[in-house]
């Protein structure tokens, strides 16, 4: 199972961690692996090459454990626009999550928590 746990800070969603595996199928052939694969790199490009934002994120080769943080998310960004689109992003890639829950809940789960950004 992934288990994909999203952080946030004054209401606004601001990283997210993944961890495990799906076994959906098996590897290769994943395409629920391969989904969340695609969704969070292009969050991440987004983030950092389309927003301009600083991305801090880890990918843990061996065991495909990702960290995703985006400071420029959290109410602390002077520039306005790019805090909501930051955030944005993040939030918007939860509820594609959660939608994605109802085929797939045997082997996705998804959380929030709230944390102070660090």
């Amino acid at each position: 199972m992934t288990k994909i746990v999203f952080y946030k800070q004054n209401g606004s969603f601001y990283g997210f961690r993944e961890t495990g595996h799906a076994g959906f199928a098996s590897a290769g052939h994943d395409v629920l692996c391969a989904a969340l694969s695609a969704m969070t790199m292009l969050v991440i490009n987004t983030l950092e090459v389309a927003y301009a934002a600083d991305v801090d994120y880890k990918i843990d080769e061996k065991t495909t454990d990702i960290t995703v943080k985006c400071k420029a998310a959290v109410g602390t960004n002077p520039d306005e626009k790019q805090q909501y689109a930051a955030h944005g992003l993040i939030y918007g890639y939860y509820l594609q999550l959660n939608d994605m829950l109802e085929d797939y809940y045997d082997y996705l789960d998804v959380d929030v928590e709230e944390r102070a950004y660090r």
